[in-house]
């Protein structure tokens, strides 16, 4: 750099590194372009495996952290897929498995049959495999070449790190068995087989066999709960209906609008099944599917975050699960996103979420105009998602919205048989919760609100008067 006193003395080459680094010879755009595919497929495959194994995963804290965790993986994978493009010419070969131990690797970790070896595989191996790999590439690459793919690199590699620590506390909260960490073993024999996820690893000569993976994976379309969500086919209280009497006060109604975030978590379970089984489209589709499903779940934990807020423990409550099991073993994929998107226009006009955030304003109370405020804008986007991947299936709007609500109205309730064959009683729960709140609030409960017992058998939710989920 030529020398002159009066230039200020700034960082050199946009701070991105000095000269010296600068000039190390690095890698070529092919080498560059073969590592970020092999990056791309483990990430792509953990979006895979983890939004898999959403719907089956019983802890609910699981549940929702591999809804969020899927949907930073389809990201990265967007964020591979733009950069290798700007590299080279189509056709890009993104689809094409690098290495069948990578592969081999990645059908082991899906065929997990036990959450706890779900977690290390995923957490254990893949999550450290990738970060190790990502920072291996940033070490090797030239940072001002190939500048473009180093902020990749940096981006995938905070939230990775993320996720690795989440791992560790995750795995840590279960009891390891010797079978477990025997796998865990082939998994690394998998990885070394494949040269690391980067293939410029050593390559160990190993002989590998399919263990969990020698039966196919098989999806799980009926959602899984934990201990704490008891009576999840309870149907005894319709919370649509309280909502809108307007005899109630709006503070009474806040109670009922934390029960319908938290029970968003049916979201999730039926929107995994919709992803999982659809294959062929663009990674756009994938990428803002996935961003619906962990909006959905994130709104279940400000329903929880709620009911934290107002001292009331929500494992007491009934959350029912009715609605997910039911699209997921009566509907097709499609069919399923179809109801979806009936539901979720159906959210739109001011009787919908607007009316929901003035709800939570006039309670006065903070936290209930956060959520719905933010509640609302997300249920703006996914409109709008499912505008740009389900209705352009159709000839119109209209059209498209028809089609969903003839798909609603083919799926049967099944209230009374859940009563019949003693798999819930229907309780009213809401008494219960109602003086509850008031002992915390320290008022006296509302007769009026005390005495509702409206149920989902006698007021049907649909497009007229406001469906539950989403």
């Amino acid at each position: 750099m030529p020398e002159n006193s009066s230039i200020p003395r700034v960082p050199s080459l946009a701070g991105l590194c000095d000269f010296e680094v600068a000039q190390r010879p690095g890698m070529s755009v092919e080498e560059c372009v073969s590592w970020h595919k092999r990056n791309h497929y483990v990430l792509k495959r953990l979006f895979e495996l983890l939004t898999a194994r959403i719907t089956s995963e019983p802890l609910y804290e699981l549940k929702t952290a591999f809804s969020h965790h899927a949907y930073l993986c389809a990201e990265h994978v967007a964020a591979l897929r733009t950069r290798v493009s700007e590299m080279r010419e189509p056709p890009l070969g993104l689809e094409v498995v690098p290495h069948p131990a990578l592969e081999l690797l990645c059908n082991e970790v899906l065929c997990a049959p036990t959450t706890e070896a779900l977690l290390w595989g995923a957490y254990g191996v893949l999550v450290p495999a990738l970060i190790d790999s990502f920072e291996s590439y940033m070490a090797t690459t030239n940072p001002l070449a190939d500048a473009p793919s180093v902020r990749v690199a940096r981006f995938a590699l905070l939230e990775l790190h993320d996720l690795h620590e989440f791992g560790r506390a995750a795995t840590s909260a279960f009891e390891t068995t010797e079978e477990t960490l025997g796998w865990v073993v082939f998994l690394g024999d998998c990885l070394s087989a494949a040269g690391g996820v980067s293939g410029r690893q050593a390559v160990a000569s190993v002989e590998l066999r399919p263990k969990f993976s020698s039966k196919p994976f098989e999806f799980d379309p009926v959602p899984k709960r934990d201990a704490r969500f008891q009576d999840s086919f309870n149907g005894g209280v319709n919370p649509e209906a309280f909502l809108y009497d307007e005899r109630f006060l709006p503070r009474d109604k806040v109670l009922m609008l934390f029960y319908k975030r938290l029970r968003e978590i049916d979201v999730p379970e039926m929107m995994a099944s919709i992803i999982h089984q659809t294959s062929g489209k663009p990674w756009k589709y994938y990428r803002n599917m996935s961003r619906q499903l962990w909006d959905e779940a994130r709104h279940a934990m400000l329903g929880e975050v709620g009911f934290v807020s107002q001292g009331i423990d929500w494992s007491k409550i009934p959350i029912n699960f009715t609605w997910s099991r039911n699209l997921n073993t009566q509907l097709g994929p499609r069919d399923r996103h179809a109801v979806l998107f009936f539901i979720e226009q159906g959210l739109m006009p001011r009787n919908g979420k607007r009316f929901e955030w003035e709800v939570a304003i006039e309670s006065g109370i903070p936290l209930a105009k956060l959520i719905q405020d933010f509640d609302w804008a997300d249920e703006v986007l996914h409109s709008q998602i499912g505008r740009e991947w389900y209705v352009t299936e159709f000839p119109d709007l209209n059209t498209a919205l028809g089609y969903g609500d003839r798909c609603w109205s083919t799926i049967l309730s099944q209230w009374q048989r859940y009563l019949d064959e003693g798999l819930t009683q229907h309780r009213n729960w809401w008494p219960e919760l109602y003086r509850a709140a008031c002992d915390r609030w320290g008022v006296t409960p509302d007769p009026a609100a005390l005495a509702f017992d409206q149920t989902y058998a006698e007021v049907r939710a649909d497009l007229k008067s406001i469906t539950g989920s989403a």
